[in-house]
């Protein structure tokens, strides 16, 4: 798709009311350098107010850092912040000095959440035992940092819930991100104090159990994310995803609840502003 075609905000879905925070992007991808500003402007449009840009190894955790050190625009007022992490598909890349690396990055002013990280059992590019052994070294880091955690849990649910047990009290708590589980798993996450992040999938026909699962989740313990630029929602499905169409996430989430969009979008702002402490 080339920057001619992106699409306009999207209209039918529109909160721009009702201020919309998307909680998983991945703004340092190629996919948005064609149309990084007017993708920006898009999401502000669509009422989009602050987006957290995430890390998935070290490269691109110092380019989240530096995205989120740049200025939007003199006449706009959205926000970006940033992560640091390793996804576990990228922890067979790292080397001896870079917990260090990763340590002094996550203490920078824009960093408000320590991931993604975690377990991916469906395209295990590490081995297993190693994602493990560097998934609960990550979890430490991000709890000496003081930092909530972003997890990536994919066919990976119960050795993702021991490693998190293990590891103790988790102050800062965290969120499941693209939450892929049942009502149960759902419930279980909760009650570890964390939130369930739903990304432009709650859309597809294919969703019932997440959808099922959703339906169950208390309001504050929702999130919203687009995972830009993957799984954009329908009626976007097969295309790049960004951050403008998280009102399709919002509309779909609103359904299931049997509540409004405004009711809706005030939660899950106001929850991920008191997770990642956004002020």
């Amino acid at each position: 798709m080339t920057a001619q075609t992106r699409p306009a905000p999207p209209q039918s879905a529109s909160s721009s009311f009702f201020p919309l925070i998307d909680t998983h992007c991945h703004l340092d991808f190629p996919d948005y350098q064609d149309d990084y500003a007017a993708m920006l402007a898009r999401a502000e449009e669509a009422g989009v107010v602050e987006i957290i840009t995430v890390g998935i190894d070290l490269p691109t955790s110092r380019q989240a850092v530096a995205l989120a050190q740049t200025a939007v625009g003199e006449e706009s007022n959205l926000k970006v912040h940033a992560t640091v992490g390793v996804h576990p598909h990228h922890v067979n890349e790292l080397v001896e000095g870079d917990y260090r690396r990763l340590r002094a990055l996550a203490s920078s002013p824009p960093v408000v959440a320590y991931g993604e990280i975690g377990l991916d059992y469906a395209k295990e590019y590490s081995p297993a035992p190693l994602q493990r052994r560097h998934f609960a070294a990550q979890v430490q880091l991000a709890r000496e940092l003081g930092l909530p955690l972003i997890i990536h849990d994919r066919e990976a649910h119960a050795d993702t819930l021991a490693i998190l047990n293990e590891a103790g009290p988790l102050p800062a708590g965290g969120v499941m991100h693209c939450f892929s589980g049942d009502a149960a798993l759902a419930e279980q996450v909760i009650d570890m104090g964390f939130y369930i992040s739903i990304t432009g999938v709650i859309t597809f026909k294919t969703a019932a159990t997440l959808r099922e699962a959703v339906s169950r989740v208390p309001l504050d313990r929702l999130l919203l994310e687009t995972d830009g630029p993957f799984l954009a929602p329908v009626p976007h499905r097969g295309k790049r995803n960004e951050p403008a169409f998280l009102t399709f996430i919002a509309a779909k989430i609103a359904e299931l609840k049997g509540c409004s969009l405004a009711e809706l979008t005030a939660a899950t702002t106001a929850n991920a502003r008191r997770l990642f402490n956004l002020t």
